[in-house]
């Protein structure tokens, strides 16, 4: 999809105290002490370093798919990363190698790779965001993470003051995470995504696209057909961004799905044996990570369970917060993260973490 920042700035505007709120796929958040906008990796690096010689704190924002911002909003310096492209960097009979700058959106990059024959990204489709965010979270759906296809991650180094890539064995990946999350040391600029050529798309490994598709798991399908398949999936949970629908006023999955250990997950089998065996599948070494969804369902909150101020669980997926009204605060979505990680902690013994980045606010 396209950029899905409300007003794609096009020029500069300082020391204006403009809700945050604008830039957020959640439409929530206070306002800025001062927004920037960057329209090239040398401006994003321009920006930043403009902010610390004034001494403000500077918070990146790009897509603002996965930011929950408090009401407060952000006092410094907000940089609106708004470069755009793509480029073939390297390429061999099998393998195309291609940079992306950061505030390129998502979903056009997996439309364009979809479009050339690339294969690598296409159950990413749909996912509301730009390029550059992508690292930062390790984001996945469907079976792919963008750790399986980066090799390296233009950077700029707030600590060093100076420009270097991060190769992908040095970005620490893990389940919805990296060195880069939850780091102010990092400004992404660029990620380089290696693809195969072929009109197939990889090894469908997760059941549901599986049955969507008519196939078996394991199975390759043309990459259309994937595409086509995950972005029918994902509008049918609201995961599709769309001004028409309330449910898409969200950062999508709020909670990551927990990671337990052998003994954490016997625990929660006691705990649940009067509802049957909780989905789970093999995490990494002898972890088993478990539906977060269903938790949440079982404990007691349904799709649509609502919170204050209109706020509300999606009405298509349980994983998905909602500002259903478009007017709520950002206090009254922390209040029902909250009640729903307390519920399923209270019921299940499991904690929930919360997936987007919180900026003056927790959980």
């Amino acid at each position: 999809m396209s950029d899905v920042s409300a007003h794609p700035a096009t020029e500069t505007r300082a020391a204006e105290p403009t809700r945050l709120a604008e830039y957020t796929t959640l439409c929530l958040g206070g306002p800025a002490g001062r927004i920037e906008t960057a329209a090239s990796a040398e401006e994003i690096v321009q920006k930043v370093q403009q902010a610390r010689l004034r001494d403000d704190e500077v918070l990146i924002l790009a897509g603002g798919s996965n930011v929950v911002v408090g009401d407060a909003g952000f006092p410094g310096t907000v940089v609106l990363v708004r470069s755009r492209g793509l480029r073939v960097v390297a390429e061999d009979a099998d393998t195309v190698t291609v940079r992306v700058e950061a505030g390129e959106p998502w979903d056009d990059l997996v439309a364009a790779t979809v479009a050339n024959g690339w294969s690598g990204l296409e159950c990413l489709s749909g996912i509301p965001g730009s390029a550059g965010a992508t690292p930062i979270q390790n984001v996945g759906a469907y079976g792919q993470e963008v750790a399986e296809t980066i090799t390296g991650v233009q950077v700029y180094d707030r600590v060093q003051e100076s420009l270097g890539r991060v190769e992908a064995a040095d970005c620490g990946f893990a389940y919805r995470s990296s060195i880069f999350k939850y780091s102010e040391r990092w400004v992404v600029l660029s990620v380089d995504f290696r693809l195969a050529r072929s009109p197939l798309s990889g090894p469908v490994r997760y059941a549901e696209l599986a049955r969507a598709l008519g196939v078996e798991p394991g199975d390759a399908v043309p990459l259309a057909d994937a595409r086509a398949a995950v972005l029918r999936l994902r509008a049918g949970k609201g995961m599709v961004l769309d001004a028409a629908d309330p449910d898409t006023r969200s950062v999508g999955s709020f909670f990551t799905n927990p990671v337990l250990d052998g003994e954490a997950y016997e625990l929660l089998r006691g705990r649940a044996a009067d509802l049957g065996e909780p989905p789970h599948w093999p995490g990494a070494g002898d972890t088993v990570k478990v539906s977060a969804a269903w938790l949440i369902d079982k404990a007691g909150f349904a799709k649509g369970h609502p919170g204050p101020e209109g706020v509300a669980i999606s009405s298509k997926h349980t994983l998905a917060l909602t500002n259903r009204s478009g007017t709520a605060s950002t206090a009254a979505l922390i209040a029902l993260a909250r009640d729903i990680r307390d519920g399923v902690h209270a019921r299940f013994g499991v904690p929930l973490h919360p997936e987007p980045v919180l900026v003056n606010c927790a959980v």
